[in-house]
């Protein structure tokens, strides 16, 4: 088992080995977080791991419930919030209780705030089930959920009391799902580390065939990277921004297609874009768009906007990501590789050249 520790206000450890989750109701006995549990998941994950890891949790005589919403991007929301918050109090959960998120990115972000304003705050721990939220979204303390107008726009920063990593749970996943958690481990690759940009490069056809090594080794570095960004600046007044990388347009490209895309495929598009910004700018010192380019094509990932897709809708939802800082619209670009700069207020005519310039008929070319 490989173990980092998260050093916020109150530190707490990623545990990351395959198999792990037939060994959380015991870490759980021993750290006694609450007399009672409040197993969170989707429709998708309860149906293939959630009754598993609740009956695991009884054989260890750990009282829990579980509570299930409907799958999807579509059910991040505070509809969805207060519902399972309703069940909890109809169910006689208090204080001393204890949430488990038990799902991707949807389940972490939702039960996570639910646990962060649930009178007012009980303990939680992640059990990531998707690639993308074992190597983003589950650290670090975000919470949230979605608004008509913008993607996680309502949120909390609390931190989780453990995270439990078993990569070997992807393979219950589609696909498609494996290679949408690859583009958030670019981006790490990306902003601080060449070294692991290249593992990429050099080792896509292993990840593609969830080979055990190589994918602990991403998920590892990838922890150790969002890890030591979040210890040194939690609540995002500074250097965690850098942790946008590709998210500026690639959100405004998610929201503008109703969610429908996968959120690592936007992001995909987010970082040529950005690369692109970088290198029009003059920022770049190096050649970034091709080599991104080739890794994000390697991996299966696509490179351009749907061509049916609005170019203005795309530009109308920037202004109301939350990368708008003091009323200013700040994308993370690159120096280089590993080398990541803010820069406010590009032009709107070269962010409108670059999104045009990225749509095709196939994402993927």
């Amino acid at each position: 088992m490989r173990c980092l520790k998260v050093k916020t206000g109150r530190p707490y450890e990623i545990l990351i080995e395959g198999g792990l989750l037939t060994e959380v109701p015991e870490d759980l006995a021993q750290i006694n977080l609450g007399h009672r549990y409040a197993l969170i998941s989707d429709s998708n994950v309860a149906e293939f791991l959630g009754e598993d890891l609740l009956r695991l949790l009884k054989e260890a005589d750990i009282s829990a419930e579980l509570f299930v919403f409907p799958a999807g991007e579509v059910s991040k929301n505070m509809d969805t919030v207060v519902s399972l918050a309703r069940q909890m109090v109809s169910k006689g959960f208090d204080r001393k209780c204890a949430v488990i998120a038990l799902g991707g990115g949807v389940t972490g972000d939702l039960a996570g705030f639910l646990a962060s304003i649930y009178l007012r705050g009980i303990p939680y721990v992640q059990i990531p089930t998707s690639l993308l939220a074992q190597v983003d979204s589950s650290v670090g303390g975000k919470t949230g959920v979605d608004l008509p107008e913008g993607k996680n726009l309502l949120g909390t920063f609390y931190q989780p009391w453990r995270v439990y990593i078993d990569y070997g749970v992807l393979a219950t996943l589609p696909f498609e799902h494996l290679k949408n958690g690859l583009a958030e481990v670019v981006k790490y690759g990306c902003i601080s580390s060449p070294e692991l940009f290249k593992f990429l490069d050099d080792n896509a056809s292993s990840l593609l065939n969830y080979d055990a090594y190589t994918l602990e080794h991403i998920i590892y570095e990838s922890c150790r990277i969002k890890a030591d960004v979040v210890s040194q600046d939690e609540k995002e007044g500074g250097l965690r921004r850098i942790l946008n990388f590709g998210h500026t347009i690639g959100h405004a490209i998610e929201a503008a297609a109703n969610y429908e895309m996968l959120h690592g495929f936007c992001v995909s598009i987010g970082m040529v874009a950005a690369a692109r910004l970088s290198e029009e700018l003059g920022i770049a010192q190096e050649d970034l768009s091709a080599p991104i380019e080739a890794l994000l094509k390697k991996l299966g990932l696509p490179v351009r906007i749907p061509k049916e897709l609005d170019p203005a809708k795309i530009e109308a939802y920037l202004r109301a990501d939350k990368k708008v800082w003091r009323g200013k619209l700040v994308f993370v670009l690159l120096k280089r590789l590993g080398e990541p700069v803010f820069y406010e207020e590009p032009p709107k005519e070269l962010i409108s050249k670059i999104i045009d310039s990225l749509r095709a008929e196939d994402a993927f070319s």
